[in-house]
């Protein structure tokens, strides 16, 4: 009967071992590629005679009634601009207000180190419909992100990676 035990408890042994893992079971998503988005804005430049022949220029593309998504790239965008911070896996500020009716940007500092956050911009609370997303993007770091003009009103910046991340917005 003894000898069965030891082959029996170095075969548990082994199967343990070989079923766990020094990795965790989780991890977040990769951060998105930091490729900038090619430009497809036709030239304001004359470009030449007029003829009837059909031009090569690309025309820009129809707007869309789907959110908005951030480049991550900074932008002249009219309007003024909202700074926020997150540190801590929480945003540093409960409330914060913008102006209605005019585009304007976030200014996004990501203090924590190897932790993806964004800012989204949902209307009238964390949990209402989305209007605008920015990217995903680790820390320690900062982006800017162009928003649209929203109508005056309740909303709420939320953090899509931990939606505990919620300040308070009031766009007037």
């Amino acid at each position: 009967m003894r000898t069965l035990r030891l082959p029996f408890a170095i075969a548990t042994v082994l199967a343990v071992a070989a079923c766990s893992s020094a990795t965790p079971g989780w991890t977040y998503a990769p951060a998105p590629p930091s490729t900038p988005i090619p430009s497809i804005a036709a030239s304001v430049e004359p470009s030449g005679a007029a003829s009837g022949a059909p031009s090569d220029e690309v025309s820009p593309p129809p707007a869309s009634a789907s959110p908005s998504v951030a480049s991550g790239v900074p932008s002249s965008a009219a309007g003024s601009a909202v700074k926020v911070s997150a540190t801590g896996i929480r945003f540093d500020q409960p409330t914060t207000e913008v102006p209605a009716d005019v585009a304007f940007q976030v200014e996004f500092a990501n203090n924590d180190a190897g932790i993806p956050h964004n800012v989204a911009v949902r209307e009238g609370s964390a949990t209402g419909a989305e209007k605008y997303m920015g990217e995903i993007f680790n820390g320690v770091a900062t982006k800017v992100y162009d928003v649209p003009a929203l109508p005056a009103g309740p909303y709420a910046f939320v953090c899509t990676v931990h939606p505990n991340m919620v300040i308070e917005v009031t766009a007037k």
